[in-house]
């Protein structure tokens, strides 16, 4: 039973849908200044004269080989993995270096989001066979769900103007404040510019600090294997190659942003002490999302105005959180 529900969780591995939101209207700009009350693992979150630390931007990279001189990337055919049915799997191990701090992602051959969209039509033993190949999965199907309904927007279960974790990116890239929104370049602007970036690290960022980092990657691992699986060996035809917005440039940087929204994920619960019976308020999570976009300001050099614990935003995805945590059987009893 727990195999057939696992099978709805195929959506939340998109997490990049159009919607729009509430914006946050007359906000102060918030500027980090030489006297930081903010720090990520020792690294201060900072508006300074040098930018460009963790997170990045793929409008700032012209090429593939380009990233190559900013990442390791590595390939191996050989790594034994004892959660797999294989004794050894072709794996890619990528590597960002920046402002003393080091993140890597691995990642391996396994179960991919088309597995679980071929078993949603399959028979008893196809479904049985998703719980072979992913016991995680099965494992952490709440959690797994959870993330499904904080991802997405929920109007049935949360009504007009729910709020999902693009909102939050979206409403962060307004958030930039005009004198530096009027130095950006449209590539900057566009989906595959900033918005993206937040996306990827804000998502992982709460998925780290409200669940674990186990499950935030293995949701970015199920969407990355799926979506370009030559990642994982690195034979790219020249197309892929040429195509910037959604070759291995794009993913590459994607899976390195995700790590980065870990890292900052897991601070950010230690800060907060953050845990499963946290209850969110408005005030919390307003600091917990100003706190990301003080990372951004140290990261790319950019001011932002704030949330505030009264926006409307703020107030219906503490909420959501809230809902999501502490209700889960209720919420989902007809899911």
């Amino acid at each position: 039973m727990h195999a057939m529900s696992t099978l709805r969780l195929c959506s939340f591995l998109c997490l990049t849908v159009l919607v729009s939101c509430d914006h946050p209207q007359e906000a102060a700009a918030l500027r980090i200044d030489d006297n930081p009350s903010h720090a990520v693992d020792g690294t201060e979150m900072r508006y300074t004269n040098t930018g460009g630390k963790g997170a990045l931007l793929l409008t700032r990279f012209k090429s593939y080989d380009e990233l190559k001189s900013v990442l390791d990337i590595s390939y191996t055919g050989g790594i034994y993995d004892t959660d797999s049915l294989d004794q050894s799997v072709s794996a890619v191990r990528i590597t960002h270096r920046s402002a003393g701090r080091e993140v890597t992602s691995i990642l391996e051959q396994g179960v991919d989001q088309g597995d679980f969209n071929d078993v949603r039509a399959g028979t008893f033993w196809d479904r049985a066979r998703i719980g072979l190949i992913s016991p995680y999965a099965v494992m952490h199907r709440r959690e797994l769900v959870g993330v499904e309904i904080l991802a997405r927007r929920r109007y049935g279960m949360f009504g007009e103007g729910d709020i999902a974790f693009y909102d939050l990116a979206e409403t962060m890239v307004y958030h930039i404040v005009d004198e530096d929104i009027l130095k950006l370049s449209a590539g900057d602007l566009s989906e595959k510019g900033y918005l993206n970036t937040f996306n990827h690290i804000t998502a992982q960022a709460f998925m780290t600090t409200i669940y674990s980092e186990d499950l935030a990657d293995f949701i970015s691992d199920v969407h990355e294997r799926f979506h370009m699986p030559e990642l994982i060996t690195g034979v790219f035809s020249e197309d892929q190659i040429a195509d910037l917005e959604d070759g291995p440039l794009d993913n590459y940087i994607d899976i390195i942003n995700n790590e980065w929204g870990q890292e900052l994920g897991k601070k950010l619960r230690a800060r907060y002490d953050i845990c499963r019976t946290t209850h969110w308020t408005p005030e919390l999570l307003a600091n917990y999302l100003n706190d990301i976009q003080n990372y951004y300001s140290w990261a790319f050099q950019i001011g932002f105005k704030p949330f505030r614990p009264t926006d409307d935003l703020v107030i219906r995805y503490s909420y959501k959180i809230n809902r999501v945590v502490h209700d889960f059987s209720e919420l989902t009893k007809d899911y």
